[in-house]
């Protein structure tokens, strides 16, 4: 071998470590922009209640309640809103264990029961809505699917929050990290650092709305937050089983048994038995209405509804009528 390619063979020797170094630094480079980058995909979100807000003429007043209970009906949301911001600053991904309510506080965990087949899943609260009137919860997409309310787009559903659990991802949250969801449903979890992202009580929160103006048409004022009312409908039965059944959000289903539920139109619910009487008359019109009794803290009150009704379409269409009536604070009820 001659001296020049052995100069050359040197030349390659020493400049062959500083290539593989500088190929190694921009893979390392390209590598470190992607992981700058990729986070938000994943952003972890903040603590919030919020201001009371309207849509389309009802008022919703975001609160801390960690006795919530409510039954009704449930609907999903996916595929228009996949990757885009949530309430609480998440990137929201349909394929989470999430929902969105109007009130409760972010981020929170509740336990989702479709009374249709007897299915539950516990899910995290990240987002606010649903926006149409007669929904109290809206799943994502991979929920949905585990509820089996997917395919049929909506459900009734009984929504419970599980308050010792929410209590500590909200402290987590209020301190800048989300612990994981198997943490914090442990008796005395401390607040760590987050790894992942991620869900009791037996009443029924129903609300009771301003009464109507004196002629008749709807309020623009914001209307007084809701009161809650318990729901004589739950068994004891019910109660123990949801105090049994296992609360996790790592995707695996409960089953409770099936019982036959009913759709109401609820309007209302007062102290005074002949404003109930007043109002059930006013809505004759629209749907056959009734008037039923219950206690709450030995206080009688009396809810006027309308129904049951046969399907979720009707009962939208007649919620529709009760709220442009000059009845905002009227809902759909399961019982």
């Amino acid at each position: 071998m001659t001296a020049r390619p052995r100069l050359r063979l040197a030349a390659l020797a020493m400049f062959l470590p500083f290539a593989l170094a500088a190929c190694a630094e921009a893979q390392f480079a390209a590598q470190t922009a992607k992981a700058i980058q990729q986070p938000s995909a994943k952003a972890q979100g903040y603590y919030k209640i919020g201001d009371p807000y309207e849509i389309r003429g009802v008022w919703y007043y975001p609160t801390v309640d960690y006795s919530y209970t409510e039954t009704g009906i449930a609907s999903w949301y996916g595929p228009g809103f996949h990757g885009k911001l949530t309430a609480n600053g998440e990137i929201y991904d349909e394929n989470d264990l999430t929902a969105a309510h109007r009130t409760l506080p972010m981020p929170s965990l509740v336990r989702v029961t479709n009374l249709e087949n007897g299915r539950s899943l516990v899910v995290r609260v990240n987002d606010r809505g649903p926006f149409a009137h007669g929904r109290i919860i809206d799943l994502s997409r991979r929920s949905a699917q585990l509820l089996g309310i997917e395919q049929r787009g909506t459900a009734k559903v009984k929504v419970e929050i599980l308050p010792a659990e929410s209590q500590r991802l909200a402290e987590a949250a209020k301190q800048g990290t989300l612990i994981a969801t198997a943490d914090a449903q442990q008796p005395g979890a401390s607040v760590g650092p987050a790894v992942r992202p991620s869900p009791v009580a037996s009443v029924s929160a129903e609300t009771l709305p301003p009464a109507p103006s004196a002629s008749g048409g709807v309020s623009r004022a914001p209307a007084p937050p809701p009161i809650a009312v318990i729901n004589p409908a739950t068994t004891q039965a019910g109660a123990t089983q949801a105090a049994r059944a296992p609360q996790s959000n790592d995707g695996r289903i409960d089953t409770v048994p099936v019982e036959q539920t009913r759709i109401y139109i609820q309007a209302g619910a007062f102290s005074d038995h002949n404003n109930a009487l007043r109002l059930s008359g006013a809505l004759r019109r629209i749907a056959p209405s009734q008037i039923s009794e219950t206690r709450v803290d030995g206080q009688t009150f009396y809810r006027v509804r309308l129904g049951p009704v046969a399907s979720v379409t009707d009962a939208d269409a007649i919620l529709e009528q009760v709220i442009g009536s000059g009845y905002p604070g009227a809902r759909v009820v399961v019982d």
